[in-house]
Parts: structure tokens; sequence; C-alpha cells
């Protein structure tokens, strides 16, 4: 078990059930701080190599996931892993795949899927989930997930 995020630390979010998972865009600068002990990482292409563990879960930008199933599974798997690990989750930019997968996250802990984006933005950032096709997935996903 790891030393948990800072709540106070920029993009980290604090899910309904005390769990907490940080957020980002690669393209800018790692945070100051620890780092994670695991990352899932939405991004169309295979990201780069890093010095923990992590999952990639194909997905392009401004889009939605390649493949709902492996995104699911992405998403349980961090949940899981956030019980006791550093997660994060990151695109290029953070906003709007890191704040769909925030969102999907938040909708896994208990949050209705039709406030789950919402929450993300107040708790996360205002500019998260950037398309009408990534909410309309979020609002989905409170059904698909089981």
């Amino acid at each position: 078990m790891s030393e948990a995020w800072n709540p106070e630390a920029p993009g980290v979010l604090r899910l309904p059930s005390g769990r907490l998972v940080r957020g980002r865009g690669l393209g800018y600068p790692l945070p100051q701080g620890p780092t994670p002990g695991f990352g899932v990482y939405l991004l169309e292409h295979e990201p780069p190599a890093f010095r923990w563990p992590g999952r990639w879960v194909r997905w392009p930008d401004f889009g939605l996931p390649a493949d709902d199933a492996d995104a699911l599974a992405g998403f349980r798997e961090a949940l899981e892993r956030a019980d006791g690990e550093r997660v994060e989750l990151a695109c290029l930019g953070g906003r709007g795949r890191t704040g769909t997968a925030l969102s999907c996250l938040a909708v896994l802990d208990g949050v209705p899927a039709e406030e789950a984006v919402a929450h993300v933005r107040e708790h996360y950032s205002s500019h998260a989930v950037e398309t009408p096709e990534q909410e309309a997935y979020v609002r989905a996903f409170g059904d698909a997930r089981d």
C-alpha cells in the first residue's frame, strides 16, 4: 500500500468512497510530488513507457473508447487499485478523455450517471468532458457497466 495522493493537489479527485484518483494531461510536465503506482492512459496511440505500471485504453482525441469492454475493464482496475495505490488517468490534454473516464469511474463508485459529468466538472475541472458524445457516453455508461 502506498501513500495516498494529496487531496488538495491539482487534478486529484475524491470519489464518493473516499478513494483518490488523479487526472492529468500527458502534454504537460509531470506534476511535482509522488509518482503514480498505476496509470490508465487514454490515447489513440500506445503511450510512452513510464516508471510505473499502466494500462492503455485506445481512445481517439475528442472521441470515445475504441473498445467499450476494454475501457470498462480499465476503469474497474483503476477503481480497485485506487483503494490502496496512487492511480492516475490521463490523456494528452487531461480534459475530454480524462474527464469522461473520471466520470465513468465516479459512476462505478456510486455517483448517478446523469450527475457524474457535473460531479467531475465541479471537483476536477470545469472543462472536463468536451463533446456531447462524451457526455452521452457517461449517461449510457450507467446502464452498460453491469
